[in-house]
């Protein structure tokens, strides 16, 4: 069952990437304080997610800060040393925290997860952005088609 407006967020350990490698946190820990942007990708280095969703949220970083948020958050069903090497080549610096859910437990706990084995890609967390305020969801846009109409950095900003 997807998680819906009104849903605490599921508390699984994710990984993020580090300077001194990855580190295990819990998702509650990590999401579950003060206004956060999460917005899930397929996958790191993919070309939507690598030319439009995450830029738009690295450059859109100070405007949703000045809304009142705290923590921008973009997760993927990649590992740690993925998601670090993708930070790294898009400059997220500290604009935004990336998550590694290389086992896809955070992204089945959220019923966000989808079957690409089909074309090899095994599976993949669906594209999405939810709004959440100390742990709660008060807004989630889950994208039902290849485009990035209902979860882009600017689709955020409109919401809040």
């Amino acid at each position: 069952m997807t998680i819906a407006v009104g849903d605490t967020i599921p508390d699984v350990t994710v990984q993020i990437p580090t300077p001194d490698g990855p580190k295990a946190v819990q998702t509650k820990e990590l999401l579950g304080k003060g206004k956060v942007v999460l917005f899930g990708v397929p996958g790191a280095f993919t070309p939507t997610c690598s030319d439009y969703h995450l830029p738009g949220f690295v450059l859109r970083a100070e405007e949703l800060g000045a809304k009142g948020v705290d923590t921008i958050a973009c997760m993927a069903v990649n590992d740690a040393f993925v998601m670090g090497a993708w930070g790294e080549a898009q400059n997220v610096g500290e604009s935004v925290v990336l998550i590694a859910d290389g086992s896809a437990v955070f992204t089945k706990a959220l019923g966000l997860e989808f079957d690409l084995s089909g074309g090899g890609l095994g599976v993949r967390g669906r594209r999405f952005a939810a709004i959440l305020e100390d742990g709660v969801v008060k807004d989630l846009a889950v994208e039902e088609g290849g485009g990035l109409d209902v979860s882009s950095a600017d689709a955020v900003l409109a919401k809040l």
